[in-house]
């Protein structure tokens, strides 16, 4: 039998007319930190967001707990954080409401108490009561990071570039906690275009371009343009 907490079911994505990638396929056990890497435009974002259910493939499915993920509904939600490339941080908010808005949104239990560790951990302890919209970016990022330190047991977070706009501080502080989570046997899937190391748990990288169709070079285009009119003319 299968450990595989999450499994990746030959997956196919398209955006507009272009195949991203298609036949894609992988499984996920408990303990693990899985990097989704590649070049820009191979379908990165995408791919996280086929993982969360917020998406739908084309052909194929993501499986948690052996259940496809739009079947398992709030079951899978309750044991999901995701926080995507926009941080999600209204404006005229304190910094304080924010992080215990959007904990409730999640729902993930959270006490005030709760809220200010998690601030205190990303740094923000003078920042509670400023309206978020007086933040830096860099600042705001922490905001929508807190929530992490809230969700410690959530088996599942899928993060879209979480060390953006971090300083060198903030990115040892997430890397550590990442790691954290990973060992205690949770699974963290992240984008990420800087090489953060993150020490002593299990890695898999997978790269979406790989499994995108194979696209025919100019030779083989005229060959076949060729072929064609040949073809054509003795009819």
């Amino acid at each position: 039998m299968s450990e595989a907490m999450l499994e990746v079911c030959d997956l196919t994505c398209e955006r507009g007319e272009r195949t991203l990638f298609q036949h894609l396929s992988f499984q996920v056990e408990p303990g693990t930190l899985v990097r989704i890497a590649g070049s820009n435009g191979a379908g990165k974002t995408t791919l996280l967001r086929l993982m969360t259910g917020l998406m739908r493939p084309v052909e194929g499915e993501v499986r948690w707990r052996g259940v496809a993920v739009q079947k398992a509904a709030q079951d899978f939600w309750r044991e999901l954080c995701y926080i995507g490339h926009r941080n999600g941080v209204k404006d005229d908010l304190s910094v304080l409401e924010n992080v215990m808005i959007n904990a409730n949104v999640a729902a993930v239990p959270v006490t005030e108490n709760a809220a200010l560790d998690a601030l205190d951990a990303v740094g923000l302890t003078d920042f509670v009561e400023v309206p978020a919209g007086q933040l830096s970016q860099g600042q705001r990022r922490r905001v929508a990071l807190a929530r992490l330190w809230l969700s410690r047991s959530v088996k599942l977070w899928v993060l879209d570039e979480p060390f953006t706009a971090l300083d060198v501080r903030g990115v040892a502080r997430l890397a550590k906690l990442i790691a954290e989570h990973v060992q205690a046997g949770g699974i963290v899937m992240l984008v990420t275009h800087q090489e953060v190391p993150v020490e002593g748990v299990k890695h898999l990288v997978i790269e979406p371009e790989q499994w995108a169709p194979r696209r025919r070079t100019a030779v083989e285009r005229a060959l076949d343009d060729e072929s064609a009119q040949e073809s054509a003319a003795a009819h």
